[in-house]
């Protein structure tokens, strides 16, 4: 039985008096690992492990500061329904009716992306792990399951568009599941228009593909007089143009979905702006904490890498709350790169305070911050302990490496 380590999704942090910051303090993040060991057929068996003091004779104070025990357990998993008959078959997206897992075997890590193959989220996962297993998913909420589940290891997801703005529903993602962002990749988007074999431009009447997309290349479909149809991805729109062997109906996707659906590429570059770049960002079940004394390396794409933390806080309602949040990183000369609002779900208005019959007035909302530092750096968790002075809610969303080509 080969042994290996998971190290538990529990982290103890602590606070500590840090001299180089009077009004601050330190925080400490340490993760428990916990040995387990895999079976023969390469499942995992129940886990059941526990933090407890070091001292089994502890006294009741002590036991109340480390906390309570932490029971950690996990079902035998199962194999997947994902599956290739053939090297020539397109893997089936995996949707959330999957109720059965696998875990990823052998050297190759299975990387999770939403659509189909050819989507642009597929180049990127391959740009990041050239040699992974990329396993399409239905949908962005599919995608960050089947890393909880461990169907995967990791899942790369669209966060922000340079042209299209942020992607709204995995800001919701993040916040609703547990998973740590543990890298990000930008990624130049090159939309092309796709046709069947023996189909020439002036043969088409439609075209299909993402909403964003069509918008990207409005004015270049505009001029080719061309009907917009929308789907839910790229990808999926060469696949359908294919599949029923449309004569008068083109695709806009990538040059990839045009390899992979067998589709002529009529015209190449068309959108509007040439400057289009998609953000992605990398999932993980565990998080990472980058050192601050030398940059991040991927071995497998050797590209230097910058380092981001990502946070996401709610404030009360009042004068001048959001200039005292965001203050806590000048003073202490952090660059902000991103600051996204989302209104809180479960309570999307406050109640007035001025007397006006109770009506609603105010709305409440969470607040996604990307700045540039690591949390190994000790000004970056003292800018941290500072907001949580005053912040009703805040969680790391993780601390990452960040690559600074585009790709």
């Amino acid at each position: 039985m080969a042994t290996f380590l998971i190290k538990s999704l529990v982290s103890q942090i602590t606070v500590k008096h840090s001299p180089s910051d009077h009004t601050s303090s330190r925080i400490e993040i340490k993760s428990a690992l916990i040995p387990v060991k895999r079976c023969r057929s390469g499942r995992i068996p129940v886990l059941a492990a526990s933090t407890r003091s070091e001292n089994d004779h502890s006294t009741e104070a002590q036991k109340k500061k480390n906390g309570n025990a932490i029971n950690i357990q996990s079902s035998l998993l199962q194999d997947a329904e994902y599956d290739v008959a053939s090297k020539d078959a397109h893997p089936r997206p995996l949707s959330s009716t999957h109720s059965s897992s696998s875990v990823s075997n052998g050297p190759r890590l299975r990387v999770a992306y939403q659509g189909v193959r050819g989507a642009y989220s597929e180049s990127a996962a391959q740009k990041v792990y050239p040699n992974c297993e990329a396993v399409p998913c239905e949908q962005f909420d599919t995608a960050f399951e089947t890393v909880e589940r461990w169907l995967v290891d990791r899942a790369v997801l669209p966060i922000e568009n340079s042209l299209g703005g942020s992607i709204h529903r995995n800001y919701d993602l993040l916040l609703r599941h547990r998973l740590h962002i543990v890298g990000e990749v930008k990624y130049a988007v090159r939309h092309c228009l796709l046709a069947n074999h023996g189909v020439k431009v002036e043969d088409l009447k439609r075209v299909l593909s993402h909403p964003q997309a069509l918008a990207q290349c409005e004015n270049t479909l505009t001029k080719l007089g061309l009907v917009r149809e929308a789907v839910d991805d790229t990808a999926g729109a060469a696949k359908h143009v294919a599949l029923q062997k449309l004569e008068d109906t083109g695709a806009v996707a990538s040059s990839a979905a045009a390899s992979i659906y067998g589709l002529n590429i009529l015209a190449e570059d068309i959108q509007d702006d040439s400057d289009n770049v998609t953000r992605f960002l990398i999932l993980a079940r565990e998080p990472i904490i980058p050192g601050t004394d030398r940059p991040f390396k991927i071995f497998l794409i050797s590209l230097f890498l910058e380092i981001q933390t990502s946070i996401v806080f709610s404030l009360e309602e009042g004068p001048g709350v959001l200039f005292k949040a965001l203050a806590v990183f000048a003073l202490r000369q952090i660059n902000l790169i991103k600051i996204e609002s989302r209104p809180l779900r479960k309570q999307p208005l406050r109640a007035s305070d001025d007397g006006n019959s109770g009506l609603p007035k105010y709305f409440d909302y969470l607040f996604y911050v990307d700045f540039e530092a690591s949390m190994a750096d000790e000004n970056a968790q003292n800018a941290l302990r500072h907001l949580k002075e005053f912040a009703t809610f805040l969680r790391v969303l993780g601390s990452y490496p960040v690559h600074t080509s585009m790709m």
